[in-house]
């Protein structure tokens, strides 16, 4: 239950993040927007952090540094998610971006990439991206 009621609280922040980053972007540009959206968050982190204190020790050399750069996927993001919803609005974008959430989590689990365990794709979970994909063209109308 807890995971769920973080996922929700997430997917709730990405919605707000996208909207505000949109607003903002009208009136400094989207790079800049994604940069203070990520110096803010950023800054929030190591706030956070400070309380928290659930690190490891030397955690930085711990990680794989591939995976440290995934932070900075956080600028294609900001600016994909933006530029869409001046093009097709929030609803649109954020189904869209879900859709493309669940479909590389798809390739992922089916891979085991990323240290996950692979996990056999069904025909229901085909079924539903592709109910998902219907809806979102429903939308569009």
């Amino acid at each position: 239950m807890r995971g769920i009621v973080f996922a929700i609280l997430g997917g709730a922040c990405i919605t707000l993040q996208g909207v505000a980053n949109a607003r903002i972007s009208q009136d400094m540009g989207t790079w800049p927007a994604a940069s203070v959206t990520q110096l803010t968050g950023f800054l929030m982190a190591l706030v956070i952090l400070s309380f928290v204190r659930d690190s490891k020790q030397y955690w930085v050399r711990q990680v794989n540094p591939v995976y440290v750069l995934g932070g900075a996927l956080a600028a294609p993001i900001i600016f994909s998610e933006v530029t869409a919803i001046r093009h097709i609005g929030v609803t649109l974008t954020i189904s869209a971006l879900l859709i493309a959430q669940l479909s590389l989590t798809f390739v992922i689990d089916a891979g085991g990439w990323f240290g996950v365990a692979k996990k056999r794709i069904t025909a229901a979970q085909c079924i539903g991206i592709a109910m998902m994909i219907a809806g979102v063209l429903f939308l569009k109308m």
